[in-house]
């Protein structure tokens, strides 16, 4: 860990001050929403809108960013951040903020977050070597855990407390950092993302190298079958948790000041894993523990549509998190070892379409089925998915067999 290079600890830095922000956001956004309205389906359409940019602009995004300088890519979206958050703070200080307002800001913040996440996940493969790419992910992830869910979750609950605009404020000041950090990372790393064989192909036409990315992850078996399983859990858990803020709110009465401090708790189980993670890889094998991580949190998800105490839920919610995040942290490891360094923006461009392109619909499914009762969609989402994760437990268990190699099915011409 010790001998990580400066520009990947600058990206994790630039990564601190963002999820911080993150963490900021994604507790004062729903309060405030829920403040302008609470109507089921338009809560939902909150977490909708945040996904949708992956749908509709992940896929040239990823051609973007392997094309272009990406160090100035990944502060443009900081920078855009920083301006929609001030912006609604304003508004909200100013008494002129409406939920149309608020779901152009979620929808500009969940497309600068695509910018974001793609770009930074094409630079780690070249900032970090091959056996470095599980630790590294986890010193994100724990990064994440720590700021996003500790600190900035629980500031974010308390700075609305003060005043609803001010968690907004604080926001747009953590992404000016964060996009100042990112124009630190030096030119030469940025340089060195790209062999020279593959310059060539930077040059070719845009939506072509679009196409050849989208037929490079359809013709790779294993990646496709991952994607594919990912995505129809994906849609199931958005589907379950669209409205979980009036679930927790509503059905399990907690105060919205302490909505921040939950989040914080249920966010230990991220620092576990994040601890954890690379030595469970090593001990049990990566498909392994993916396959439990996947299978046990879907079936927690069941066991959460019958609560009626907040502290069994927080419980619950720390072992999901912390189930969450091994699967995450593993499946990255996994894709940044069969993904082309030059090809990854666009293969992970096309496989984030798919996977977070159909959240919205399940969290806008989700929210009309909660108007029947908000257990029902935590029900509903906790069986498919459980039903789903089964069915691919074969597979994740042989995982290892094949995420030391790429299978070059087709060539780009």
């Amino acid at each position: 860990m010790s001998n990580f290079s400066s520009a990947f600890n600058r990206l994790w830095s630039a990564a601190i001050a963002s999820n911080f922000a993150d963490g900021v956001l994604r507790v004062s956004i729903p309060l405030i929403a829920v403040k302008l309205t609470s109507a089921p389906i338009s809560i939902s359409a909150i977490s909708a809108l945040g996904m949708l940019p992956w749908l509709l602009f992940a896929i040239p995004i990823g051609g973007l960013a392997d094309r272009i300088n990406r160090r100035t890519f990944l502060a443009f979206s900081h920078g855009i951040r920083t301006l929609t958050a001030a912006s609604v703070s304003l508004a909200i200080a100013t008494h002129h903020l409406t939920i149309a307002w608020l779901f152009l800001a979620v929808a500009i913040f969940g497309t600068c977050e695509v910018i974001a996440d793609t770009t930074a996940q094409t630079l780690i493969p070249k900032l970090l070597s091959k056996d470095e790419l599980e630790r590294g992910n986890s010193r994100l992830y724990l990064a994440e855990s720590i700021v996003q869910d500790f600190i900035g979750g629980p500031t974010g609950g308390f700075l609305y407390g003060i005043a609803a605009g001010v968690p907004l404020f604080v926001s747009s000041a953590g992404y000016f950092i964060a996009a100042g950090l990112i124009l630190l990372i030096p030119l030469q790393a940025l340089h060195d993302v790209r062999a020279a064989g593959d310059v060539k192909k930077i040059h070719e036409p845009f939506f072509q190298s679009i196409k050849f990315g989208i037929r490079y992850l359809f013709n790779h078996k294993q990646m496709r079958h991952l994607v594919l399983m990912t995505t129809s859990i994906g849609f199931w858990f958005n589907f379950g948790s669209a409205t979980i803020v009036l679930f927790i709110l509503h059905t399990l009465h907690l105060n919205p000041a302490y909505f921040g401090l939950v989040a914080a708790a249920q966010g230990s189980g991220s620092i576990i894993a994040s601890l954890t993670a690379a030595r469970m890889s090593e001990r049990f094998g990566r498909g392994r523990v993916m396959g439990f991580s996947m299978v046990i949190q879907c079936a927690f998800w069941i066991a959460t549509a019958f609560m009626t105490n907040i502290w069994v839920f927080v419980l619950t919610g720390i072992v999901m998190t912390c189930l969450g995040t091994y699967w995450n942290i593993l499946i990255m490891a996994t894709y940044q070892e069969l993904i082309p360094n030059h090809l990854y923006g666009r293969i992970h461009g096309t496989r984030r379409t798919l996977v977070w392109g159909m959240m919205p619909f399940g969290s806008l499914l989700g929210g009309y089925i909660s108007t029947f009762g908000l257990r029902i969609p935590i029900f509903i989402g906790g069986l498919v998915g459980t039903i789903i994760a089964l069915f691919n437990l074969n597979f994740l268990n042989r995982l290892t067999e094949f995420s030391g190699s790429v299978e070059h099915e087709i060539v780009e011409e």
